[in-house]
C-alpha cells in the first residue's frame, strides 16, 4: 500500500533480536500509511543508539534479548530522552515483567499475539501521548501492585530456590544464618501466596521473578 504523503509519518525503531519478526513487524507498519521504519536493532544497547541517532517517535522494543535487555534499554532511553514513547512488544505476560517495563518508562505493554490492527492502534495511542495496554495486562500490573514487594534479599534468596539450593547452602551463598535463610523464605511464601518452595520456583518463573 502507498504511504501517504498529506499526514504526517511516525518514525518508529524496532528493536527485536529476532530478524524474522522484525522483519514481520516491518511488513505491517510498511502496510499502513502514516507509519515508517526508520531503524532496527538487535539488542537494547544498539537500541539506546539508533534512538540518539534517529529520535524515532516510537520504539517497539522486545522485552528480552540478550545482553542489554529491553527493560534496561528503555531505562536509559528515558533517562537521556524524557519525552521517548516505547512500546513492550514480547511474548511474556508475567506481572512483573510488566511492572518493570512500566517502572522503566514503557508507555505501552503488548504481547507478540496481536493482530496487525492492535499493533498500528498500539503505536497511535501510544504515539498521541497516552499509555496502551491491554485488559488482561493492565489487571495484571493491578494485581501487581496491590501485593507487598519482594526486598532486594528476597529475591536474591529466591533466585537460589529456584536454582534447587537447600536453605543451608542459601545460607552459605549468601554469608547469613541457616535460621535467617529460613525467615526469608518463610516471608517469600507468605509474599507470594504460595505453600512450598517449589510452588515459590514455580511462581517465580512464571511471574517474571527469575528467567
Amino acid at each position: 500500500m502507498e504511504k501517504s504523503m498529506s499526514k504526517p509519518i511516525i518514525r518508529i525503531l524496532l528493536v527485536d533480536d529476532h530478524f524474522v519478526v522484525r522483519t514481520g513487524l516491518r511488513a505491517i507498519i510498511d502496510d499502513e500509511p502514516g507509519l515508517a521504519v526508520v531503524a532496527e536493532a538487535e539488542d537494547g544497547q544498539q537500541a539506546v543508539k539508533l534512538f540518539r541517532d534517529h529520535h524515532p517517535d516510537v520504539v517497539l522494543m522486545d522485552l528480552r534479548m540478550p545482553g542489554l535487555d529491553g527493560v534496561e534499554a528503555t531505562r536509559r532511553i528515558r533517562e537521556e530522552f524524557p519525552q521517548a514513547r516505547v512500546i513492550m512488544l514480547t511474548t511474556y505476560d508475567g506481572d512483573q515483567d510488566i511492572h518493570r517495563a512500566v517502572r522503566a518508562g514503557a508507555c505501552g505493554y503488548v504481547l507478540k499475539d496481536l493482530t496487525g490492527s492492535e499493533l498500528i492502534r498500539a503505536v497511535k495511542t501510544v504515539h498521541v501521548g497516552k499509555t496502551y495496554m491491554p485488559e488482561a495486562v493492565a489487571s495484571r500490573l493491578a494485581e501487581s501492585r496491590s501485593r507487598p514487594e519482594l526486598t532486594p534479599r528476597e529475591l536474591e534468596v529466591l533466585k537460589m530456590v529456584v536454582t534447587g539450593l537447600s536453605n543451608k547452602e542459601i545460607a552459605d551463598a549468601l554469608r547469613m544464618s541457616e535460621h535467617t535463610a529460613k525467615t526469608h523464605l518463610k516471608s517469600i511464601l507468605t509474599k507470594l501466596g504460595v505453600r512450598d518452595r517449589t510452588e515459590a520456583a514455580t511462581a517465580a518463573l512464571q511471574r517474571g521473578f527469575v528467567r
